[in-house]
């Protein structure tokens, strides 16, 4: 086969000059404009629709809101998955649709399905919220803000005014959320002795201020010879003019607003709170937007700060935590190994071809095949993030690959005699076929990868583009630059002659005696495999290992109930026990940012890892076992890959009894694990809440209505929903005028039960005259899933992977014998385990199928593309033996170097499969004078290319750097597989092909007699 690439591009060198001019260039420049962020971004078509009912019970709003609001959502197509939860006074429901659905018209139809139902839902609901969801973690940066000028208030007002619009103004901020402070209210606490005696109800009082204080337009006069615009201007202006409004009472009697309570101008009950080392602090945290940069935002946000801090001269700005630190180190380790790793497979070349002209020309692959990939990654909207860098640090040997190749054949033809011009296109020629294949059989493997689909496509698809990208540009520079710099860059060597190394030598010997004893060679070879196989179960399986981040998340909660007091003096006994670590460098608490007083989430910042002995990991088990000593709190480091637990076991069904009791005994038998840690269950605990029940019959008799009931009750003790709250019209802002009972009385039974509420003959009567009010118990919290109650329990993993746990909770009886009317569903990193399981099975199929596909292609052949084929499971025992070696778990990382290893092995076998068969083609070579002179040939150009790649996966085996957990275990695999199977492949290959061979031959008599073509043997190696 004749590829007249090199040739065309050796006689004509300024055109492939400047196509790599203009490559090189487009990359840098693309280089300098890639996003730099942790991970790729994921983007699942999501949509969450939260409804807010002030005061209502979570089994309250399940039945009046959540389950109409399912019922409306599962009829919308590519629905996959419909979680809610519901809490205090809140709904959310999250619609995860398939993959590939347009998010806008998901959150169209979503808004369309919601809409529909909006009359069936209560009136007193807040205007459902739906806006679609971003997968892109927590918090990037967190910031606190200080004053010794400002108040409380004041403070708060600056965070949520200035430094919120002024940070909203960087592209690719979505959130920035404040953590602590207060907000401004003007309060109206009433007294209920004084409603008693004048006869009015907190209903109506809030009613009428509703009714004053408002502005409106008042439509449009023409006074004179002008238009003008009609206001009417109705809102207090001052507290003292809100305190002189006058109040309608029973019987045309009038009293000022100040004759019922007391009127301040104040702030709300504070439902969230924020400390850092202890210390009070009101913070703001930072989400980015799907697609931004982390390491650009971050320094945009400081440069917006430090503008601020020049505004607000008397405002303190202090960064307290980032998780763009550990982003920023991954990627400065990602480059350095992958600079590391280029340096070393350049030194190997040299030590191989002692000549640094073609050093120079076989290293010139590397940057002329990644920099080139930077702008087709740009095209692609990539980042340069830990998957696409690792890609490019992990074939950083196999760039030089072809080149190698291509360089050690023109040197040898050059040692012929011929002139490097002439030895340039006859050794380019000869060759050709083979770095086509080679190249192509890497592809082959990463194409599927690329195009696997789901969460996992999403996620690693980065990684398989990158590596085909690459390498189909190494394959363009050794068809073209590298013959082209040897034409006119290399010079003769008519005075060094061709003698071949011991090494060579003593191979052929070894591979002299393994054709006279083919049978006892592929014995070998067997036993090898099956040895291999036997290595799997010896292996623990996981997921994605876990990184040392240098930050620590701590989720806190207290039972139901609790008030925020509470839990701060709960979490500051916290912070004083993590102080006392010598790892910890400071502790910040926010409390009530998930919307419950009860629950808290505390981030510990540790030390830069050469100031610390322990790893995180380390840390976060020696300090849980103190942690669980602080009473009345359930506490959990989030660990998973999706900043939860690590295994997360689903548990639904209808019946609500049954699934508490199976949750219940799951959780016992998961704590009694001693792999297990944290083992929490999500199932609720029971909270105390007033119950108010109607009395109907009396209720009836005297004109009330249970609506009147409820509202009476909220706003006495909660106050009226935002939206129908009067407002206090200040000149850059409206304060809520939020009307309830005086603080001191709200909180006695007594006051609720005589509360009035206004019957039908305009008189109060009390509630109790109407319902009986007592003391209960109810959830505190509900979890559905698809329709359906849930329950999940989870877990963090004590140091073993996540298929050890996993197969040892499921022999737990509480799962072996479950009830047919729950079902069990995972979620978490068991969820994403079991979708990369599948994904990667599919493409590891279609990649060895493609394989084989390209090769019979390339080699118009059926029979010996199966030889090429066999070197796959003979890196098998490499890679699992490197893993057990090691003390590596079979994580994903290592799947995807076994991946790598089967396109990476094929090529060995690929420069002796093809080059024997050119030999029986072209000369009078027997099959075995052309194995031993084809072996002979190879094995230089083998050993240099197993070489290079090893050496280029040094840096990542060497686990250096940010991030190192995740990049050794796949390079180890590779390294592992290398070794063995390029040792076994120059032998054991060898021997299959003479097996194959004469299959080949065989059928091809056989075929020939049935179709009466008296075929001859030669034919045999066109099928």
């Amino acid at each position: 086969m004749t590829l007249n690439i090199s040739a065309w591009s050796i006689r004509n060198p300024i055109f492939t000059l400047v196509l790599f001019f203009v490559l090189t260039v487009a990359g840098i420049v693309s280089f300098g404009s890639l996003s730099i962020n942790e991970n790729p971004n994921v983007d699942v078509p999501t949509v969450a629709v939260t409804i807010t009912r002030a005061g209502a019970a979570p089994a309250e709003l399940e039945t009046e809101v959540t389950k109409k609001v399912e019922d409306a959502i599962a009829g919308i197509g590519n629905v996959d998955h419909i979680r809610s939860t519901i809490n205090d006074g809140i709904s959310k429901t999250t619609v995860e649709f398939v993959l590939d659905t347009n998010t806008d018209r998901a959150v169209n139809d979503v808004r369309d399905a919601i809409a529909k139902i909006r009359q069936q839902l209560p009136q007193d609901i807040d205007e459902p919220i739906i806006s679609r969801v971003d997968f892109v973690g927590g918090p990037i940066l967190i910031y606190s803000v200080a004053s010794p000028s400002l108040t409380l208030e004041q403070l708060s007002w600056v965070v949520d005014n200035e430094v919120s619009r002024t940070l909203l103004s960087i592209k690719g901020i979505s959130q920035v959320q404040r953590l602590g402070g207060v907000d401004r209210e003007v309060q109206v606490n009433l007294e209920p002795s004084r409603l008693t005696a004048l006869g009015i109800t907190v209903d109506e009082v809030n009613r009428q201020l509703h009714a004053l204080n408002l502005n409106l337009p008042g439509g449009r006069g023409n006074l004179g010879t002008q238009e003008q615009s009609i206001r009417t201007l109705g809102s207090a202006l001052s507290v003292e003019q809100l305190r002189r409004t006058e109040i309608s009472l029973p019987n045309g009697r009038k009293a000022r607003l100040a004759e019922l309570g007391s009127i301040e101008d104040g702030t709300k009950e504070p439902r969230q709170l924020a400390r850092l080392d202890r210390e009070p602090v009101v913070a703001f945290s930072i989400v980015r937007a799907t697609g931004s940069s982390e390491v650009t935002l971050e320094k945009e946000v400081q440069d917006k700060v430090a503008e601020l801090e020049k505004q607000f001269s008397h405002v303190q700005f202090k960064l307290i935590l980032t998780t763009v630190r550990f982003a920023r180190a991954s990627y400065d380790a990602s480059i350095e190994a992958l600079l590391l790793g280029a340096a070393l497979a350049v030194i190997v070349i040299y030590i191989f071809l002692k000549d640094w002209r073609s050093t120079v020309i076989a290293g010139l692959a590397i940057p002329l095949s990644i920099i080139p990939t930077f702008a087709v990654m740009q095209w692609f909207n990539f980042s340069l993030n830990n998957l696409s860098l690792l890609a490019l640090a992990l074939v950083v040997g196999i760039l030089v690959d072809d080149a190698i190749v291509e360089i050690e054949n023109i040197v040898r033809h050059i040692k012929q005699g011929k002139s490097p011009f002439r030895a340039a296109i006859d050794a380019a020629d000869e060759i050709g076929l083979a770095v086509v294949a080679t190249t192509m059989t890497i592809v082959a493997v990463f194409l599927p990868v690329g195009f696997m689909g789901g969460i996992p496509g999403q996620f690693f698809g980065q990684f398989g583009f990158t590596v085909v990208v690459s390498v189909l540009f190494s394959l363009l520079v050794a068809r073209t630059v590298t013959p082209l710099m040897a034409a006119y860059f290399l010079r003769n060597h008519h005075n060094k002659s061709e003698n071949r190394s011991f090494l060579v030598k003593g191979y052929t010997a070894i591979l002299s005696w393994a054709l006279k004893h083919r049978f006892y060679t592929l014995l070998f070879a067997i036993t090898i495999f099956l040895v291999s196989l036997l290595l799997a179960p010896m292996i623990p399986s996981g997921f994605i290992p876990t990184s040392d981040r240098g930050q620590s998340i701590l989720m806190v909660e207290l039972p139901p109930g609790s008030k925020l007091e509470e839990t701060d003096k709960t979490t500051q006994i916290i912070t004083r026990l993590l102080k006392q670590r010598p790892e910890v460098e400071n502790v910040f608490v926010a409390i009530g940012s998930l919307g419950a007083v009860n629950q808290a989430t505390v981030f510990v910042n540790l030390k830069p890892r050469e100031h610390r002995a322990l790893s995180q990991q380390d840390f976060e088990q020696q300090i849980s076992p103190m942690l669980a000593q602080v009473p009345g709190a359930r506490m959990s480091f989030s660990v998973g890959f999706r900043g939860g637990k690590e295994v997360s076991i689903i548990l639904t069904g209808d019946n609500s009894t049954q699934l508490n009791q199976v949750a219940e005994a799951l959780t016992s038998q998961m704590q009694a694990l001693p792999i297990l840690a944290n083992v929490s269950s999500t199932a609720s605990l029971l909270r105390p809440e007033i119950v108010i029940q109607p009395r109907f019959d009396r209720a009836a008799d005297q004109g009330v209505s249970v609506e009147q009931i409820g509202n009476t009750a909220k706003i006495a003790t909660l106050g009226d929903i935002d939206a129908k709250l009067p407002k206090f019209n200040l000149s850059d802002r409206q304060v809520p005028i939020h009307v309830q009972l005086d603080p001191r009385f709200r909180n006695k039974l007594q006051t609720i039960q005589n509360l009035r509420v206004i019957g039908n003959d305009g008189k109060a009567v009390p509630l109790e005259a109407v319902a009986d009010v007592s003391v209960g118990s109810g959830s505190s919290q509900i979890d559905r899933y698809d329709r359906n109650r849930q329950i999940s329990v989870e877990a963090n993993l004590n140091g073993v992977p996540l298929g050890a746990a996993l197969n040892q909770i499921y022999s737990l009886s509480a799962l072996k014998h479950l009830p047919s009317s729950i079902h069990l569903h995972h979620s978490g990193d068991v969820d994403l385990q079991d979708q990369v399981s599948l994904r990667f099975g599919k493409a590891l199929t279609t990649g060895i199928l493609f394989i084989y596909a390209v090769l019979v292609l390339l080699f118009g052949n059926l029979f010996h593309p199966l030889t090429i084929m066999v070197a796959l499971p003979l890196s098998l025992g490499g890679a699992l033996g490197g893993l057990l070696i090691t003390g590596k778990a079979l994580v994903v990382p290592a799947l995807i170097g076994m991946f790598m290893l089967m396109g990476i092995v094929t090529k060995n076998s690929i420069l002796l499969v093809e080059y024997t068969l050119t030999l029986m083609k072209e000369t009078r070579l027997t099959r075995h004078e052309a194995l031993l002179e084809a072996g002979a040939t190879r094995f230089r150009p083998i050993l240099m290319t197993t070489l290079a790649m090893i050496a280029g996966m040094l840096p990542l085996v060497a686990s250096i750097g940010a991030d190192a957990e995740a990049r050794s275990p796949m390079a180890v695999a590779v390294v592992g597989g290398l070794l063995t199977s390029t040792l076994l492949t120059l032998v054991v290959i060898p021997v299959v092909f003479t097996y194959v061979d004469n299959l080949q031959v065989s059928i091809t008599r056989i075929w020939s007699k049935i179709v009466g073509g008296g075929g001859r043997e030669q034919s045999a190696r066109s099928i």
